[in-house]
Parts: structure tokens; sequence; C-alpha cells
């Protein structure tokens, strides 16, 4: 119990816990849009699984860390570029994130004449919960590995994703709200999970795009959405915007 007199310790634990909030918030926004097609009685339990899953894939790859730092280690070449167990996740996971991101503006943008729309795909809770696991493992990767750089103690690292997800917990609900609430911030948020999927597929080739860039970009995106609305309420506008369609179970 020494390192709890350890001032630097107490230092890695509290920037460690907010650099992980950081980067989860990419990951609670593509599961608040995920769970939103849930019946809204499952919604909340959807979120809160959900993150649950995410805290519990990172404390995994956390313990066997071992193995994940091996995923650095080239497994073959490509035209002379070394790919590494860590590129071929970020290579098909930004894949996956561009192509679900693509799809779910898609759905929610197309116009049909009654109703929500017939020609999406519906999914249930085990098909959500399911494309939660897979982003999960996505985005806990490089989370895991940045915490492995700033702090050596296994411990302090738990500590920091447990609380960094309980803060993620409970903000879950009012981000979600509010996305559903303004459809026009769920076209926003996708289209930065589409950049965020970009930067992962450049980033398994080794071209590194500085993270400050993608959240400066999304805070200013924010903030020009944030004057829209105020700009809207102002003007008396409180009528609902266009409605973005669901995939339901029947």
């Amino acid at each position: 119990m020494e390192w709890l007199m350890t001032p630097e310790l107490w230092v890695a634990f509290l920037t460690l816990t907010a650099l992980e909030i950081v980067l989860g918030i990419d990951n609670i926004i593509f599961i608040s849009i995920l769970v939103s097609r849930l019946p809204k009685e499952q919604q909340a339990r959807g979120r809160i699984f959900g993150l649950a899953l995410a805290m519990g894939t990172r404390i995994g790859l956390l313990l066997s860390i071992t193995w994940v730092m091996r995923l650095t280690d080239d497994l073959f070449t490509v035209f002379a570029q070394g790919i590494s167990g860590r590129d071929l996740i970020l290579f098909f996971g930004g894949l996956f994130l561009l192509f679900k991101s693509t799809m779910e503006i898609y759905h929610s943008t197309e116009v049909a004449d009654e109703g929500p729309s017939s020609t999406g795909k519906t999914y249930g809770f085990l098909g959500i919960i399911i494309q939660i696991a897979i982003i999960d493992i996505i985005f806990s990767l490089d989370s895991v590995i940045t915490a492995v750089g700033m702090v050596q103690n296994v411990p302090v690292m738990i500590a920091a994703i447990v609380i960094s997800v309980l803060v993620m917990m409970l903000a879950s609900g009012t981000i979600s709200e509010f996305i559903d609430k303004h459809p026009s911030l769920k076209i926003l948020a996708l289209s930065f999970l589409i950049v965020v999927g970009t930067v992962l597929v450049a980033e398994a080739f080794d071209v590194h795009v500085p993270k400050g860039y993608v959240y400066f970009a999304m805070a200013f995106s924010l903030a020009v959405e944030a004057i829209n609305i105020r700009v809207r309420t102002a003007l008396g506008k409180k009528t609902s915007p266009v409605q973005l369609h669901k995939d339901l179970p029947d």
C-alpha cells in the first residue's frame, strides 16, 4: 500500500483517469447511437452493459499486457511496410467504424413514405451488444497501450479505468438523451466517427494524425452546433426537427 503515499503515482492516476475519459468520448458516442435503436425501456440497460463491457475489455487487455505489447511486433511486410497485429486490428476496426457510421447515417436520413424505414436491418439487444463488444476492443487497444506508456503500476491503471468508466456511465444517459433530442448532433457525431475510422486506418499504415487535431475539430463543430441550437431556440422554432429513422425490432 506504499504507492498510496506516493505523490507521483497520484498525479499519474489523475492524469490517466482524465485521459481515459477523453479517449472514451468516441466510444460513448458510438454506444449512445447504437442503443438508440433499441426499445426505450432497454436503452439504459444497453448503455450500462456496453460501458461495463468496455471496462472489462480494457482490464482484460491490461492483465494480458505482455500479449498486448507483442501486438506491436511486425508479423509480415507489405511493400516495405511492417504490419503488426495492432495494425491489423486498427485497419479492420477502422473499416468497421467507417461502414457502421456510414450505414447509420443512411438509415437515419433516408426518407420513407410511412413510418420508420423498412429497408434497414433490425437489431435486438444481443445484436447491439455484439457490435459494442467489437468496437470496445478497437477503442480499448490504444487506450491500454497509452496507459502502459504512462504508468507501470497495474493497480493504478485498473483504478483509473474503473473510475473513468464510472464517470462515463453517469454521463452516458445525459449524452444519449441530448443526441436523441437533437438529430443534427447525431449526424455530427456519426461524421466524427467517420473521421476516427479514417484515422485508425491511417495509423494502421504508420501515418500518425495528432489526436489533438481530431478533438479540436470535434469541439469546434460541437460549439457551432450549440450556437445553432441556441439560435433556433431564440427564434422560437421549438417545433420538433426532422426525425431520424430508427430500425427498431418489432
